[in-house]
């Protein structure tokens, strides 16, 4: 009997391109009854895989106070609410300091969504590892130590020329991995090690209201290195997107972990992970000598990544993980929350509970877009607002150019904030670094480097 996509169909398959082949291959070979079925069973993909028809609940440690947030709060909670009709999705929560990012359904700043099985990269995003390092310098000078580290560090874009060493060690884990295994990565690898990006990444000292003690803080994550692997995630889980689940959100694809790529990929997150503590530890190393100090104590923790629990994936889009199974290399189980260049930096702890999902907030958040807070300053010049804002800190752009969409007032009531996080319990507050002042990317796109060359290159135009 000669089998056709009819004979297929009959027994319950449904028709697609495969079926080309399994013809081909079960009459040249004879299949019928048992045979034929196991054969079949074999080669046809699995089942589309659809989102869900109502969302999964979700944890809300959120609430509005003010008319500001509760638009805010609107716009996460119906992103969510499209969210969690991943097919992938279990868990979710809300930190009080979330605000949407990108259009419905993506995953918000101050969410965690725990998802089986899979690693979506979009819940990831590009920055990713985005964490926090504290080195405690002891009984020193702020300004000693703000002047030490601005020497050093290095923000906005591109990478710099006075390299900082990649150990060979990781650099073996680069090259043997299959995500990195181009040019570009190990390149920007070894480019951007000792650079801190621009946006809301920092470098803040302050002192200890415990101890007195003076305290650097680095905020960044794994720059052009973890972006470039994030592209390649996002292509990768585009690609199975397709395959299993076409209905989906583009933006929450995801790359099944049970299949040979997310293992590498989960490896290859790893390796950022590796990376981007080294990243901080460099620059809080170089500053330790520069001043001839020494070290009294040091700890970091990510904000931006995905966790791992048996067959479970945290993703933490700026959620701190409380817990110190999700934190390898924990410190006794001190974690750091900052809030805006004005106020301290948080030292907490914390426990998993039913609504917290194991995390805590990562910062103050916004309410309102860069742009917008932009607008809503009309009417004062960037000098005046820099003073008003930043009265009694040293406060400084790498630049040279203030970015008015980075101070203070462009965040969060960082008072609302730690007063949810107690509503909520969200992690106790341990001690506070109070601040001293800070050093951010600033407005360097107003004299980026392309931008320099256009310049250039007219004028040279004019002048000929």
């Amino acid at each position: 009997m000669k089998i056709t996509g009819k004979t297929i169909i009959e027994l319950g398959y449904q028709q697609g391109k495969w079926f080309k082949e399994a013809i081909q291959f079960a009459n040249a070979n004879e299949l019928a009854g048992d045979a034929l079925d196991t054969y079949l069973k074999s080669v046809c993909p699995p089942p589309t895989i659809e989102p869900l028809a109502t969302a999964m609940e979700y944890h809300k440690n959120i609430r509005a106070e003010s008319a500001a947030e509760e638009d805010n709060v609107k716009q996460v909670f119906e992103t969510m609410d499209e969210l969690m009709k991943t097919p992938t999705v279990v868990r979710g929560a809300v930190m009080p300091d979330a605000c949407p990012t990108g259009g419905k359904g993506q995953i918000p700043v101050g969410a965690v969504v725990a998802t089986k099985n899979a690693i979506h990269p979009a819940m990831h995003s590009a920055d990713v590892c985005c964490s926090v390092m504290m080195t405690n310098f002891g009984k020193v000078s702020p300004k000693s130590v703000l002047d030490a580290a601005h020497s050093i560090t290095h923000f906005g874009g591109g990478g710099r020329t006075d390299l900082f060493d990649l150990p060979k060690a990781l650099e073996e884990k680069i090259s043997d991995n299959v995500f990195f295994q181009n040019q570009k990565s190990m390149t920007l690898a070894k480019t951007h090690l000792g650079t801190q990006g621009d946006g809301n990444h920092f470098l803040y000292v302050g002192t200890s209201r415990e101890t007195g003690e003076t305290i650097m803080v680095t905020h960044h994550g794994s720059r052009g290195f973890g972006a470039h692997l994030y592209k390649q995630g996002m292509k990768l889980a585009e690609r199975f997107r397709k395959e299993i689940s076409p209905n989906t959100l583009a933006k929450n694809a995801w790359i099944p972990y049970d299949t040979p790529e997310g293992i590498k990929y989960w490896d290859a997150l790893q390796i950022t992970r590796e990376w981007t503590k080294l990243n901080h530890t460099v620059l809080h190393q170089a500053t330790v000598e520069k001043l001839k100090g020494e070290v009294v104590q040091r700890f970091w923790n990510e904000h931006n990544f995905v966790f791992k629990e048996d067959d479970l994936f945290y993703h933490a889009k700026g959620a701190t993980p409380l817990r110190d199974a999700f934190v390898p290399d924990s410190v006794d189980g001190l974690r750091l929350i900052p809030l805006n260049m004005s106020e301290p930096v948080l030292i907490v702890k914390g426990n998993a509970t039913a609504n917290n999902l194991g995390f805590a907030p990562h910062g103050a958040g916004r309410d309102i877009s860069r742009s917008q807070h932009k607008r809503n300053k009309v009417g004062k010049t960037i000098e005046a607002i820099f003073e008003e804002e930043t009265a009694g800190l040293d406060v400084r752009f790498h630049s040279g150019n203030i970015d008015i969409s980075e101070l203070p007032s462009a965040y969060k009531n960082a008072a609302n904030v730690q007063a949810q996080m107690k509503e909520f319990d969200l992690g106790e507050v341990v001690d506070e670094v109070m601040p001293y002042g800070c050093i951010m990317a600033g407005d360097w796109m107003t004299e980026a480097p392309w931008r320099k060359k256009r310049a250039a290159k007219i004028a040279a135009r004019n002048k000929g």
